[in-house]
């Protein structure tokens, strides 16, 4: 990034920081990637149980390796056979790690999910909720955030995962009920009720979808 986005993005960060403690949510600034590991690792006592949806921007920042080779019981859906079990497993773990489909510049987040295993976590179960969202994923207010979700992130989702709704094959949204519909929980969190529990670290980068 130029030094001009630098700083635009630092500034705007210290808006969006101040929406989330408004809604007890606390947040973070990263310059790098590299730094967002080390605000994250810094709110995971070792030995804690960790585990997470499929948060691209965890494992884009070295986050998620850092957790497999630390002191930590990391728990990694990909490694069970049975996924529903491996999915259950969040709702009673230390801390669970996130994204966000998109946020507005007061601190509200934006998800959209298929199976709702991952905003279900967000909204209750793990003690502790840690977020990793680039600024890129940053949006004027919940408006525009909701748009994003469903026409930067659902489709770039459904092209990855190769699954075959409207979306996939035009990169927009077209509100669509197609069976392999991946968006259908959409959870707006506006504030968290528990002091401490929910972190979001903004970084720097453009990380994720």
């Amino acid at each position: 990034m130029s030094e001009f986005e630098d700083k635009r993005n630092k500034l705007l960060s210290e808006k969006v920081i101040k929406g989330l403690k408004n809604r007890n949510i606390e947040g973070y600034y990263a310059e790098t990637a590299e730094e967002a590991k080390a605000i994250a690792l810094g709110l995971i006592d070792e030995g804690s149980s960790v585990t997470m949806g499929g948060c691209m921007s965890a494992r884009e920042i070295g986050l998620v390796d850092a957790l497999k080779e630390g002191n930590y019981n990391f728990i990694d859906r990909d490694q069970y056979e049975d996924k529903r079990a491996a999915a259950l497993m969040a709702y009673d773990c230390d801390a669970f790690l996130a994204s966000c489909n998109a946020m507005t510049e007061d601190g509200v987040l934006v998800n959209i999910d298929g199976n709702a295993n991952r905003v279900s976590a967000i909204a209750f179960g793990p003690k502790k909720v840690i977020f990793v969202v680039g600024m890129n994923k940053v949006c004027a207010d919940v408006d525009s955030a909701m748009k994003r979700a469903r026409n930067v992130a659902a489709p770039i989702n459904a092209q990855r995962f190769d699954i075959s709704t409207p979306c996939n094959k035009t990169g927009s949204c077209f509100d669509c009920s197609s069976p392999d519909s991946i968006c259908c929980q959409f959870l707006i969190t506006r504030r968290s009720l528990h002091p401490g529990r929910m972190h979001v670290i903004l970084v720097n980068e453009n990380l994720g979808f």
